[in-house]
């Protein structure tokens, strides 16, 4: 008899929902924390809806790279939203060369908006003959390579080592940098925190190699590039103080329960989302090696470096929970090349690390290209916040039944867009599947329009303190709408 109960169905809303033990099913503690419908956590089952990919907007030029100690080879950006000021880093490269030589500096521009940039002059480093100038790292090669800072969030943190950064490549292991101002940076004298003999693979660091504060998993946590059968691969690693590094693991790939394709990826990006800092974004480079678009003649009409037109690339969306999986939800370009020769070049199309906020309903992420060209760039591209990706249902309509979750607030907020003939409406359910009256689909206020924070409701009011702590499903009932992310609150 308890096998036959263990596997009886419950039938809900055309949902077959399996009536499981205790034992063998652990309902999703999520608190108050933002979820994003960016992988399958949340989701136990879709009826006419689906997981999409949006795509964002492509809004301009923001940087020129037109300073003589810039130029065509300047890459491995980075965008850092400090309180009200956005910075940006990025290293100068005017001519082609070897990584890591003396060729290399680093450079840096500051916006009030993220939208409207400048290039602060500063008398740091002379280079070109220009004692004035936005470079703020040169004379430290290799380390200028791929120089990658960071905000170090840690609540703890000493003011002099407010700013943290990693650089170096293969020969001088990654070194660790430290920074009160995100300008005057030196050397920790711990040196190279993650060496090359830590790392069991070949070929590692030649890249941009991203470190970060987790408020989520209480360290500090990089991601860096390796080689494991010729193929440009992503490691993880931990620390508790950002100078004694746990032993690196591969980073594997999932896309929704399945084995996803382990493709080039040059850049990892990998950073934790602002709004929902226990998911971790991956707007990583995805690099196609001798995979060739241009002709001889279209190479040389816009002016691409001879050496780099010979492959192509563009960014994809991955996404981490702290474990070592990437979840490749979406396995198609989330920014693809343009319109223009100069969009399919090598090493172009590079994203910058991290996504940030530019607006009350809006986020930007920025993105390298026209690499090795004379109008090399980065471009800006913007995004609704929380919006990598949505649940869908089109105009015939569709549901989604989240996983059996604990959730802690009095109300739930969606983030959600509806046509004029479109809506939403939110049934709760306990954790077997059964409608809790007051909270059925009936009482349920349809929710029709386009907001980043909606408070859902019912005919009863909008209060849910009765039900936090206690395990219940949420039943979303949609016509021509898209759900992005929900939230309980108080």
């Amino acid at each position: 008899m308890k096998q036959l109960m263990i596997a009886l169905l419950v039938l809900v809303g055309n949902f077959a929902v399996p009536s499981l033990q205790a034992e063998e099913t652990k309902p999703l503690e999520i608190g108050n924390r933002r979820e994003l419908f960016v992988d399958d956590y949340l989701i136990d089952g879709l009826k006419g809806t689906e997981l999409r990919l949006h795509h964002p907007v492509d809004e301009g030029i923001v940087l020129k790279f037109d300073k003589p100690w810039e130029g065509l080879f300047c890459g491995y950006c980075t965008i850092i939203k400090d309180g009200d000021l956005y910075r940006s880093y990025y290293r100068g490269r005017p001519s082609a060369g070897a990584d890591g030589d003396v060729g290399e500096v680093y450079c840096y521009a500051e916006s009030k908006d993220g939208v409207n940039w400048t290039k602060p002059e500063f008398s740091l480093f002379e280079k070109a003959g220009h004692k004035k100038n936005n470079i703020i790292l040169a004379d430290a090669a290799p380390m200028t390579h791929n120089f990658s800072p960071f905000l170090d969030t840690r609540p703890d943190v000493p003011d002099a080592e407010r700013y943290k950064a990693l650089g170096g490549t293969m020969k001088s292991g990654l070194v660790a940098f430290t920074s009160p101002d995100g300008i005057h940076w030196k050397q920790h004298p711990a040196g190279a925190v993650i060496p090359q003999k830590m790392v069991p693979y070949p070929y590692m660091f030649d890249s941009q190699n991203v470190a970060f504060w987790s408020p989520v998993e209480k360290k500090y946590i990089s991601y860096f590039r390796v080689f494991k059968d010729k193929l440009r691969r992503i490691a993880r690693t931990e620390s508790d103080d950002f100078i004694h590094w746990s032993p690196p693991v591969l980073m594997e790939y999932t896309s929704r329960g399945e084995a996803a394709p382990i493709e080039h990826l040059y850049t990892n990006q990998t950073h934790p989302y602002f709004r929902a800092p226990h998911i971790y974004l991956a707007v990583a480079a995805r690099f196609m090696p001798g995979r060739q678009v241009l002709t001889d003649e279209q190479a040389k009409e816009i002016g691409v470096h001879p050496k780099y037109f010979k492959d192509t690339s563009d960014a994809i969306l991955m996404t981490t929970r702290g474990d070592n999986t990437y979840q490749r939800t979406f396995l198609s370009g989330f920014i693809t090349g343009g319109i223009g020769a100069q969009n399919w070049v090598s090493r172009t199309n590079y994203p910058a690390l991290n996504v940030v906020q530019t607006g009350p309903a809006e986020m930007s992420v920025y993105v390298n290209q026209d690499y090795a060209q004379p109008t090399a760039h980065l471009r800006r591209y913007s995004l609704r916040l929380d919006g990598f990706a949505s649940v869908r249902a089109d105009y015939a309509g569709g549901e989604l039944l989240t996983k059996p979750l604990i959730f802690d607030g009095s109300e739930l907020s969606i983030n959600f867009s509806t046509s004029a003939a479109g809506g939403i409406k939110v049934e709760i359910q306990d954790e077997a599947g059964q409608p809790i009256p007051g909270f059925t689909l009936a009482d349920s206020r349809e929710q029709i329009g386009n907001e980043v924070n909606r408070i859902v409701s019912w005919k009863g009011g909008k209060d849910l303190k009765a039900l936090s702590g206690k395990p219940v499903r949420l039943r979303f009932v949609m016509k021509d709408a898209d759900l992005y992310s929900l939230q309980f609150t108080n």
